[in-house]
């Protein structure tokens, strides 16, 4: 268990997989959690499984003024925000670029470019003397797969991001970093399997994925003074070091 101890954690993606799991697991580290999603009634109940240190709050990450409100509510709440973990992300279209639907293509960017640089933004609104922004990659950010232009895109995007925020911000006190997680057991894996677009991934069997609570820890480590040598970069859960220093094997 990893000590975030009166830390306020706000998590976008918060309703199901690793952003359900993040909640849980800064909770059970002594993190104080606001969680948004668009899935209202879902986080309402992951925050009532984890009691007074969690505020469930309803957010499309896709539209800055909700994104902003949300900030303000979770600090209007807590008091303070230390810790954004931008996690929010879909998969969808899966085709191929002659044959993607352009609007879908686009609202896959608002949501896993756009939405992510509207959370860096509020978060450096409420982080004048420093804090931890984590975003949650993939490594699809550094290697086609076909059928995912979308998906591969907003990823690149979202690591160059996380370079720029590190390179703009380190000197104010910011911890930047990426987290490409890998394969993980979610609703997205089964998205993915039931794509008509035939790639690797798709082919992985469901024990190929690693449980939620892995990346879960790994993030909760990431926001520890013993992830301080790693600022900056992109950490991959691929990295059996990382998953030693991070206690993953344990989650």
């Amino acid at each position: 268990m990893h000590d975030l101890t009166d830390k306020v954690v706000v998590i976008t993606g918060a309703s199901r997989g690793i952003g359900a799991a993040a909640a849980v697991e800064m909770a059970k580290s002594g993190a104080k959690v606001a969680l948004l999603a668009r899935n209202r009634d879902a986080i309402d109940q992951i925050a009532a499984g984890i009691g007074d240190a969690a505020i469930a709050i309803a957010c499309d990450v896709a539209d800055a003024d909700q994104v902003t409100v949300a900030f303000d509510q979770a600090v209007s709440h807590f008091g303070q925000i230390d810790v954004v973990i931008n996690n929010a992300g879909i998969i969808d279209p899966i085709a191929r670029l002659g044959d993607a639907d352009a609007d879908a293509w686009g609202t896959l960017i608002d949501v896993n470019l756009k939405g992510a640089f509207y959370g860096v933004q509020a978060a450096l609104r409420h982080m004048p003397t420093g804090g931890t922004i984590i975003t949650v990659s993939s490594g699809a950010a550094s290697n086609p797969i076909a059928g995912w232009s979308a998906y591969c895109a907003s990823k690149a995007g979202a690591a160059m991001l996380t370079r720029c925020l590190d390179l703009e911000y380190r000197d104010a006190g910011i911890r930047a970093f990426g987290l490409s997680p890998g394969t993980v057991a979610t609703q997205m894996q089964k998205d993915i399997k039931a794509s008509s677009v035939d790639n690797r991934v798709r082919q992985m069997d469901w024990s190929d994925h690693i449980p939620p609570e892995w990346p879960a820890r790994a993030l909760a480590w990431m926001c520890t003074p013993a992830a301080d040598d790693l600022i900056g970069t992109e950490i991959s859960l691929r990295d059996d070091d990382i998953r030693s220093r991070a206690g993953v094997y344990d989650a």
